[in-house]
């Protein structure tokens, strides 16, 4: 069985001030608890801070994103080696907003994974279908899509999956359980086809989860963990998604 992973994405939010804040409270909410991983995604400026509370500890942090490219005339972007000075052990690729308000590609996402493995950054990498994708039974094709493109010339060591169906984000929709581990399982056997290691990988998932369905989630048995947003935000809640994993 695989040890559960439990991400935080902030995404734009929380100043310097207010992820000290949320980190001291954090943490004694989980003391003790070493049957999951548990990994927190701050905005670039928090990076720092976080690090400076989080080295004692079992808590991983990541980069929200990373450039392809190691260095260069690339106004606004960070580095590999940049998130690496920070502290980050890992960063997201691919997430959908990434995709949709940036313009990423599978091709654009291949090479970022490239680069930060290259640079021993570990990844959660990020796919999912849109509703309208949904709705057109395209689910498996999307998906398909992604996986060959992202992983093009990948191996699977240090990569982790995050499903995320793009209409569950934020929406306050959530994928059944149902819907969730068949998304999954497509996943698995995707990775069993075309990668080696594929049964040690693990995937996530990602889409308005809460303290409420964190349990029926990890109850599926391809659901290996969750990238978490919104719920993610306020210490307890965070925590109880955390408790609620094991």
């Amino acid at each position: 069985m695989l040890k559960p992973f439990i991400a935080a994405n902030w995404k734009m939010n929380k100043t310097v001030g207010e992820t000290e804040e949320f980190i001291q409270s954090f943490i004694p909410m989980i003391e003790g608890i070493t049957d999951a991983d548990i990994l927190i995604a701050p905005p670039y400026t928090s990076l720092g801070a976080a690090f400076r509370l989080l080295q004692t500890t079992n808590i991983k942090l990541a980069g929200q994103n990373v450039h392809y490219e190691e260095k260069g005339a690339f106004t606004g972007e960070i580095s590999p080696a940049m998130l690496l000075a920070e502290g980050c052990s890992d960063v997201i690729i691919g997430h959908s907003e990434r995709r949709q308000y940036f313009s990423e590609t599978d091709e654009i996402v291949n090479k970022k994974v490239k680069t930060a493995r290259k640079n021993s950054l570990e990844v959660i990498l990020c796919i999912g279908e849109s509703l309208q994708e949904r709705e057109g039974d395209k689910t498996f094709e999307v998906l398909d899509r992604q996986l060959t493109g992202s992983l093009k010339d990948m191996q699977m060591a240090g990569i982790s999956i995050a499903y995320e169906p793009i209409w569950a984000i934020g929406t306050g929709k959530t994928a059944t359980p149902g819907q969730a581990n068949e998304a999954h399982a497509f996943i698995r056997g995707w990775l069993k086809k075309n990668k080696d290691g594929a049964e040690r990988v693990r995937i996530l998932y990602g889409g308005s989860v809460t303290p409420e369905n964190i349990e029926i989630l990890m109850a599926q048995p391809e659901v290996n963990g969750a990238l978490v947003g919104g719920a993610s935000l306020k210490p307890d809640s965070f925590a109880k998604i955390v408790k609620g994993s094991i």
